[in-house]
């Protein structure tokens, strides 16, 4: 079940969603903030449920909006892909939902069964003060992959709401959506299948700041990004999606360079055209995943 789609998929705070970037800890470690619910229909969760280590989530999110959220507003935990950040069930694997018009790109590129996330956000480093959390003065806004999720199966929500098979999803945001036909679940593999020696969960978490997950070029605006030579869309190859003005992209020695679309959410790039990707998402996955929670 070699994936025939990458999806670089924007997901967590920024400015215009939470209103900051997520934080870079001290200790090195990232969290990608689930940005607010509209209502507790929509996000039955409160962020003071949620835990990093020994950082209170809630109190994080406060503390770095200035009070616009706190420990009781609700957060719409989307993707949920980190197996620590709440009790689960037996049967619970990697989610995440999408609808409206970022649903309709992913179909009508036709992703699905085997395809893979790799979920990406804005960060900025953190430092604990009298006050509370702040972001460290002059500290930049970088573009970081925080997670992954490959998908085994891609589920109308409104054709699974009675599905009893599913009972341990139900907390996920995306079931107060019922009556919307668009509305969709991707649901994560046991296991990571990419067609090599590798034995990784289907879905979960890069821990730790690394240069590798950055996509941000060094000394870049966040939106300029670095990366490997491979994502160059030379010869009739197509560009990742939502770019395919070629003046954006640029090649020199080892790297791409892409300057990002200011807004979107699902980026899909074809893995049948980019084989390097394969080896590529391994190798992150392989040395900077998270596999605590793997057996």
């Amino acid at each position: 079940m070699t994936p025939r789609k990458l999806i670089l998929s924007r997901k967590g705070f920024d400015l215009k969603s939470g209103g900051c970037p997520s934080p870079i800890f001290p200790d090195g470690t990232i969290y990608s903030l689930p940005v607010p619910g509209a209502d507790w229909d929509d996000a039955p969760i409160p962020y003071g449920n949620l835990h990093h280590g020994s950082i209170e989530i809630g109190q994080a999110v406060k503390d770095l909006t200035r009070g616009r959220y706190d420990e009781g507003s609700p957060a719409h935990l989307d993707p949920d892909v980190r197996p620590d950040a709440l009790p689960r069930e037996d049967e619970w694997r990697g989610l995440f939902g999408q609808t409206g018009p970022a649903e309709s790109h992913l179909e009508n590129k036709d992703v699905g069964t085997g395809d893979l996330f790799l979920f990406f956000g804005i960060y900025r480093r953190v430092q604990k003060t009298p006050i509370g959390w702040q972001f460290v003065r002059k500290s930049p806004q970088q573009h970081i992959l925080w997670g992954w999720l490959q998908i085994e199966q891609v589920c109308k929500v409104d054709r699974i709401w009675d599905d009893k098979s599913f009972y341990w999803a139900h907390y996920h945001p995306h079931f107060a959506w019922a009556n919307d036909p668009g509305n969709t679940l991707y649901v994560a593999t046991r296991r990571l299948e990419l067609g090599g020696n590798l034995t990784a969960p289907g879905s979960g978490i890069f821990p730790l700041l690394n240069d590798r997950l950055v996509l941000t070029k060094p000394g870049g605006s966040v939106s300029q990004w670095q990366l490997p030579q491979w994502f160059y869309p030379d010869g009739n190859k197509s560009p990742l999606t939502y770019h395919p003005d070629r003046t954006r992209w640029k090649r020199d020695g080892n790297h791409a360079y892409l300057q990002s679309v200011g807004r979107g959410q699902e980026f899909v790039l074809d893995l049948q055209e980019y084989t390097d990707a394969i080896d590529w998402i391994s190798g992150l996955v392989r040395d900077l995943g998270d596999w605590s929670n793997s057996s």
